[in-house]
């Protein structure tokens, strides 16, 4: 009878703790409309000001831009890599994150559009050769405020006003 009070008295405990580990918050979902209201944005300038203007301030904001193409609109870049050393050093895991960004830039009459998408990227490599990766797209709303205030005012500078 000593020993099943002392099996309850420790795994009751237990159980607490694994079910107070599964409590999530819920997560924050938006509809395609309204990440599209978020992620772009309309200029009265031509694509010839606006393209620069975007190619510029990704460069300003420390990305480096794999391809850009005119043209097409698009311009793919990425952000320098950030690794963890103490997990490396201590677990054997290296822990590389970085962002990638895209912009797609069209005319559209006498408007030009400007859409942008971020997307925080997280790799894991074990020891043993195995490996894992994460990708998020970021939808807060600030991060992409801060890029078109400076992509507003990069326009402002080539447009000459």
């Amino acid at each position: 009878m000593k020993s099943l009070k002392l099996l309850v008295l420790l795994v009751v405990p237990c159980m607490f703790v694994v079910l107070a580990g599964c409590a999530t918050t819920p997560a924050i979902t938006l509809t395609p409309l309204e990440i599209q209201s978020l992620q772009t944005r309309e200029y009265e300038q031509g694509k010839d000001v606006v393209f620069p203007s975007v190619l510029s301030v990704f460069q300003d904001l420390g990305y480096t831009v794999e391809g850009a193409d005119k043209e097409t609109g698009l311009i793919t870049a990425r952000s320098a890599a950030k690794s963890d050393a103490a997990s490396k050093f201590w677990l054997g895991i290296s822990n590389v994150s970085q962002t990638f960004a895209t912009a797609f830039i069209e005319e559209i009459g006498k408007i030009t559009r400007v859409r942008l998408n971020f997307v925080a990227s997280s790799k894991k490599s074990y020891s043993l050769g195995q490996s894992d990766r994460e990708d998020t797209p970021i939808l807060d709303a600030q991060v992409y405020q801060n890029c078109f205030e400076r992509i507003e005012s990069a326009i402002f500078v080539r447009s000459g006003n």
